[in-house]
C-alpha cells in the first residue's frame, strides 16, 4: 500500500473542500462579523456551543477568541440545561456548531437561548436544518465528500468548520483594530510573551556595541569598527546623522571576491543603501516578523526622526530566547 499517496489523497480532498468554502463566503459572513463586533463592543460575551467533533472545533474557536481579547465562554450543552445557563446574559451572542444542524442536545438548548433574546450564529453543513432555521445568521460549512475512504469519519467537514471559525476570529480581530500590543497583554508567558512584551530598544545594540561609520569611511576602517564592536555589520550615517546605509561582512566578502584591493576604497561603493530599519519603540515581535519576511541577519534601529540609534542582530534574539 502506498501510504504517502493515501496521505496526498486526504490532503487533496480537504484542499478541494476548502476551495469550495472559499468560493461561497458571502454577505452572511459580513452579517456574522457585524453581530460579533456589536456584542464585543457592547461588553457582551460570546457563547460557543457544540457537541462531539463540532464541540472540539468550538473549543478551539473559544480559545482563539479569548486569546485575541473577545471574551468567550464554552458552554457545555449537557450542563447548560442543569444550571450552567447562568453564564448567559442579555447582550451576549451564541455561536452554535453542528454539521447536521439536527443535534438533539443543541436543539433542546435553542428555546432557552431564545428566551434571553440573544443573536445566534449557526455554523452548519445543512442550511435547511432546524438549527439554521432558528439562527439569525447561518454560515455554510457543508462538504461534498469526507476525506475518509468510507465517507463516514468527520474529516473534510471538521477541517472546513475549523477554517471557517478561524476566518471568523481573524476577521473580527481586524474589525476591532486588535494590535500586537493588545495580544502581548494576553500572552505574557514563554518565548511568545517575551517577544511581545519586549521593545526593540530593549534588545538592540548601541554604544560601544554599535559600529557607526560614514559613507566616506574606508573599508579597512569599517572592518576595524566592526571588529571592535564585535558585530557583523556597521551602520552608515550621513553627516547630518540620517541613515545612509549598512555595510555588512557579507558586503565585504562579495566585493573582495571581485577586487581584493578594496581596503582603502570608500564604504559608499559597497554598502547597502536604504537598508531595512525599525523604530526603537516597536515591539521585538515585529523584528522577528521582519527577519523572517526579508531574510536578513541585521536590522538598523532608528528614532522617530529616522536617525540610527542601534542595531538588532539575529544572534541577540536567540541569546535573549526570543526565537
Amino acid at each position: 500500500m502506498n501510504y504517502p499517496e493515501k496521505a496526498r489523497r486526504v490532503i487533496q480532498l480537504e484542499i478541494e473542500e476548502l476551495q469550495r468554502l472559499h468560493a461561497r463566503i458571502d454577505g452572511g459572513f459580513t452579517q456574522a462579523i457585524e453581530l460579533l463586533l456589536a456584542c464585543v463592543r457592547g461588553r457582551g460575551k460570546l457563547v460557543v456551543c457544540g457537541v462531539g467533533k463540532s464541540g472540539n472545533i468550538g473549543r478551539k474557536l473559544a480559545a482563539t477568541l479569548n486569546s485575541t481579547g473577545a471574551t468567550t465562554v464554552l458552554l457545555n450543552v449537557g450542563d447548560a440545561l442543569h444550571g450552567d445557563l447562568g453564564v448567559v446574559d442579555p447582550g451576549d451572542l451564541a455561536i452554535m456548531l453542528s454539521y447536521s444542524g439536527e443535534t438533539s442536545e443543541l436543539l433542546d438548548l435553542l428555546p432557552h437561548l431564545k428566551r434571553f433574546g440573544i443573536p445566534i450564529i449557526a455554523i452548519t453543513g445543512c442550511t435547511q436544518s432546524t438549527l439554521a432555521k432558528n439562527a439569525d445568521v447561518v454560515l455554510d460549512a457543508h462538504v461534498t465528500q469526507e476525506a475518509c475512504p468510507l465517507n463516514l469519519a468527520p474529516t473534510s467537514s471538521t477541517t472546513t468548520m475549523l477554517v471557517l471559525c478561524d476566518a471568523l476570529a481573524m476577521a473580527l480581530l481586524e474589525a476591532r483594530g486588535f494590535q500586537a500590543e493588545d495580544f502581548a497583554k494576553l500572552h505574557p508567558g514563554g518565548s511568545l510573551g517575551r517577544a511581545l512584551l519586549t521593545r526593540v530598544s530593549d534588545v538592540m545594540r548601541s554604544g560601544d556595541q554599535l559600529a557607526t561609520i560614514t559613507p566616506e569611511t574606508s573599508v579597512r576602517e569599517a572592518l576595524q569598527a566592526m571588529t571592535k564592536a564585535r558585530s557583523g555589520a556597521a551602520v552608515v550615517s550621513n553627516p547630518d546623522g540620517t541613515l545612509a546605509g549598512v555595510f555588512t561582512h557579507g558586503d565585504f566578502v562579495r566585493a573582495f571576491q571581485k577586487d581584493n584591493a578594496i581596503s582603502e576604497k570608500a564604504v559608499r561603493e559597497f554598502m547597502t543603501p536604504r537598508p531595512i530599519s525599525i523604530q526603537a519603540g516597536k515591539l521585538a515581535a515585529e523584528v522577528l516578523a521582519t527577519l523572517e519576511k526579508c531574510r536578513v541577519d541585521d536590522i538598523v534601529v532608528v528614532d522617530e526622526a529616522g536617525k540610527p540609534v542601534g542595531m538588532v542582530d539575529t544572534q541577540d534574539l536567540t541569546r535573549l530566547r526570543l526565537v
